[in-house]
């Protein structure tokens, strides 16, 4: 939980304390009818709050899936919630979601999503280094056969897998290279070839 969301905790807490010694102070003769009445009150707040929560993820979410415009070759990515943007993109034949890092200089899989596109684990040589926030990792260089983002294949096509933990499979600088127009605007990101 980060900061804001812990102060809107215990302002909530607060605002619930407030509410009721407020409930007790009026109805002190008549207990039992105060508490009804604040478990009432309480039902319907929790049910706003509940549904206002619902509906900001339903409204954010409704509608963030990449859009690909084959005959524009032109594709739209809305920035997800968490602030950065995802990719799914078939690598081999296999669909991968990706984080868009333009920090990263290649297209970087995780070990799961490389043995999912069938690129043999028992034969990948982690030999190479590369330098990330958290340090060094060793990462081992391969070939994709086939990415395909929409109407758009590549063949042949450098990445790494990595040797560490990493959570998400990257799409680095080499692929984003490819387009020859990258823009963010309206939050979302827009790639056109």
């Amino acid at each position: 939980m980060d900061s804001d969301s812990s102060g809107q905790l215990i302002y909530l807490i607060f605002l619930g304390l407030a509410i009721g010694i407020g409930f007790l102070a009026m109805y002190r003769t008549a207990l039992g009818t105060a508490l009804r009445q604040g478990a009432v009150w309480l039902v319907l707040f929790v049910g706003l709050v509940a549904g206002y929560g619902i509906w900001s993820d339903i409204r954010a979410d409704g509608g963030a899936q990449q859009m690909v415009y084959g005959e524009e070759g032109r594709i739209e990515v809305p920035r997800a919630r968490d602030g950065s943007y995802y990719l799914t993109l078939e690598v081999n034949g296999t669909p991968i979601s990706f984080i868009v890092d333009t920090g990263a200089s290649e297209i970087v899989l995780t070990r799961e999503d490389a043995a999912r596109a069938g690129l043999g684990m028992d034969s990948l040589d982690f030999f190479a280094t590369a330098t990330t926030a958290n340090g060094e990792v060793k990462i081992a260089p391969v070939r994709l056969d086939q990415v395909q983002l929409g109407a758009i294949t590549d063949r042949n096509v450098r990445a790494s897998v990595n040797g560490g933990e990493l959570f998400h499979s990257l799409l680095g600088m080499s692929y984003l290279n490819r387009f020859e127009r990258i823009e963010i605007a309206q939050n979302r990101l827009i790639l056109t070839r």
